[in-house]
C-alpha cells in the first residue's frame, strides 16, 4: 500500500481541491510507494494568499532573533531526523543513502548559517554633499517567494532557497518536483514542530502545470528555481510579465581539466567523483574530462580500471556506490544520449546500455559509461546528459584547454588539477564558470557562493550574498534644514 501525502497550506494538511493525485515510483524497483496531490489553481491561490497574510501580519514584523530561533530548531530537527529523511529521499529518487544522509546534515548547517545572519541585514548611512540632509538605506524582505526545486537533491536544493528566504523575512510557497516530493512534504512536519507560524511556509505539489501557474501569479515577489535550462527560460518569461526577480540555478556541462603536472591518482579519483557520484545526476557533474595529451592514455586507462570497480545496487545499501536513474524519463534520455555518442564516432571504452547483476533487474540502472577521443563539438560534449556518461577530450596546451572549456553554452562549475600555482590563478581567472575547483571536485560549504553564468543561470546561493537576493533596498532621506527651497527645481545639493 502506498503512502498518501497531503499538501501543507496555511498550517494545515490538505488534499487537492480536485482530489487529483500523482504516483511516486521507487526507481530501484519501479514500484509505486507513495502518492501526492496535484494542486489545482485554487490550491495555488490559497497557498499564495496564506503566505501573503502571514507576511503582512506576522513574519515581517518579528525580530531577526525570533526568526533565527525557529531556524535553529528546524536545523536541530533535521539533524535528529536525518536517518528517516534520508531513507525516504533515497526511496523517492534513488540517490545513495550515504549521500542523502550527508545532505540532511549539510542542510542543517545551511539553516544555522543563515540563522546567524538574520540580525545582520544592515543598511548604510550615505554621506551627502548637503549637510542638512540625512540619508540612509534599509534592507527589507521582498514578500512572498516561490521556491521550485529539482528531483535530484530535494532537501539540499530547497535549503539553498528556503534558508535565506526565511532569514530575510520572506514567506514562501514551495513546489518540489513531482518526481521527488516526499521529503519536502516531510519537512513541512518539521517546520510545524519548529514553531513557524501558519502560512510562513507552504508546500504544494504537482506537475508542470503547477509551476507554470505559480510563476505567472501576480501576487508573488520572488522566484528561485533549480532545474533544466529550458524550464528556467520559461519561468524567466513568466516572471517578466509581472517584473518579478528570479534566481536560476540551471544546467551544466562542466569541464574537469587534468594537466601533465597533476597528481594523477588524485585527479582520476576526482574525475570519478565528478561524474559517477550521484549517478551523474547533478548539475555540477564534471561530464567533460579534458586531459593533457602526454598523459591522456595513462589517465584513460586508470579511469576505466577505477570505473569498472564501481558497485551498482540498492541505493539503501550503504556499500552501494551507484544507484539507478531517478525516473523513467531521465533513464530514457541517458540511453538516447549514449546512442548519440556511439553514432557520433566517439570511442565507447566502458559501459553503454547493458546492465547485468543481482538486484539490478527492475531498476533504472545505467552503468558507468566512458567515451574516449571525443570532439568538443559532439552532442555528448555539449548537451547536459544528467547521467553517468563521461566524455574524455585531449588537449595540447593551456590555450587550447581554455578554448575547449569555454566553448559551451553552460558555465556552472569546473575543475583544474595541477601543481603549478601560477597556472591555477591564470585559469581560475579565465574559465567561464561560477565555481572553479582546484585539485578537488564536488565540494561545498554553506558560506561558499554557488551559481552559474551563461545558460547555467544567474544569482548565487549558499552565501551571504544570497540573503541580499531576498531583500530590496529602500532609501530614506531626511531634510532638517530650516530654510525653504525652490519647489520647481529638484534639490540636488
Amino acid at each position: 500500500m502506498s503512502n498518501k501525502y497531503k499538501m501543507f497550506i496555511d498550517g494545515e494538511w490538505v488534499d487537492s481541491s480536485t482530489n487529483e493525485r500523482l504516483e511516486t515510483v521507487n526507481p530501484y524497483n519501479q514500484e509505486v510507494w507513495a502518492t501526492i496531490p496535484q494542486a489545482s489553481n485554487k490550491d495555488i491561490d490559497d497557498s499564495i494568499s496564506a503566505a501573503r497574510t502571514a507576511f503582512e501580519t506576522i513574519w515581517k514584523k518579528i525580530s531577526g532573533a525570533e526568526r533565527a530561533n525557529m531556524m535553529v530548531k528546524l536545523a536541530d530537527l533535521l539533524d535528529q531526523e536525518a536517518e528517516r529523511m534520508s531513507i525516504l529521499e533515497t526511496t523517492d529518487n534513488g540517490k545513495l543513502i550515504r549521500e542523502t544522509k550527508n545532505q540532511m546534515h549539510f542542510s542543517a548547517k545551511g539553516y544555522r548559517f543563515f540563522a546567524g545572519l538574520t540580525d545582520k541585514i544592515y543598511g548604510e548611512v550615505i554621506p551627502l554633499e548637503n549637510q542638512d540632509l540625512f540619508d540612509y538605506t534599509r534592507r527589507e524582505p521582498l514578500g512572498v517567494a516561490v521556491l521550485i526545486t529539482s528531483w535530484n537533491s530535494p532537501i539540499s536544493l530547497l535549503t539553498n532557497k528556503l534558508a535565506p528566504a526565511l532569514a530575510a523575512g520572506n514567506t514562501v510557497v514551495i513546489k518540489p518536483s513531482e518526481h521527488a516530493s516526499v521529503t519536502t512534504l516531510e519537512l513541512g512536519k518539521l517546520v510545524e514542530k519548529a514553531g513557524f507560524p501558519p502560512g510562513v511556509v507552504n508546500i504544494i505539489t504537482g506537475d508542470g502545470r503547477v509551476g507554470d501557474y505559480l510563476t505567472k501569479h501576480p501576487n508573488i515577489n520572488k522566484i528561485s528555481f533549480t532545474g533544466g535550462t529550458e524550464t528556467g527560460k520559461r519561468i524567466s518569461r513568466n516572471a517578466s510579465e509581472n517584473l518579478v526577480p528570479v534566481t536560476l540555478e540551471l544546467g551544466g556541462k562542466s569541464p574537469n581539466i587534468i594537466f601533465e603536472d597533476a597528481e594523477i591518482d588524485r585527479a582520476v579519483t576526482g574525475a570519478v567523483a565528478g561524474i559517477f557520484a550521484a549517478s551523474g545526476q547533478t548539475c555540477i557533474a564534471g561530464s567533460r574530462l579534458l586531459v593533457h595529451r602526454p598523459i591522456y592514455n595513462q589517465v584513460l586507462t586508470k579511469l576505466v580500471e577505477k570505473a569498472k570497480t564501481i558497485k551498482l545496487g540498492n541505493p539503501l545499501d550503504p556499500t552501494t556506490e551507484m544507484g539507478p536513474a531517478a525516473n523513467e524519463a531521465q533513464y530514457s534520455r541517458i540511453l538516447s544520449m549514449i546512442e548519440a555518442g556511439k553514432e557520433s564516432g566517439a570511442d565507447l571504452v566502458l559501459g553503454g546500455n547493458e546492465v547485468n547483476g543481482e538486484g539490478l533487474e527492475k531498476g533504472y540502472f545505467v552503468p558507468p559509461t566512458i567515451f574516449a577521443n571525443v570532439e568538443n563539438s559532439m552532442s555528448i560534449a555539449q548537451e547536459e546528459i544528467f547521467g553517468p556518461v563521461l566524455s574524455v577530450i585531449p588537449f595540447k596546451d593551456e590555450d587550447e584547454v581554455l578554448q575547449l572549456a569555454n566553448e559551451s553554452k553552460f558555465g556552472l562549475a569546473s575543475g583544474v588539477w595541477t601543481t603549478d600555482m601560477r597556472k591555477v590563478h591564470r585559469l581560475s581567472r579565465e574559465i567561464q564558470a561560477g565555481t572553479v575547483w582546484i585539485n578537488t571536485y564536488r565540494t561545498a560549504a554553506p558560506s561558499a557562493p554557488f551559481g552559474g553564468v551563461k545558460m547555467s543561470g544567474y544569482g548565487r546561493e549558499r552565501c551571504i550574498q544570497a540573503i541580499h537576493d531576498y531583500t530590496r533596498i529602500k532609501n530614506v532621506m531626511i531634510n532638517y534644514a530650516e530654510d525653504d527651497r525652490d519647489p520647481f527645481s529638484m534639490q540636488t545639493k
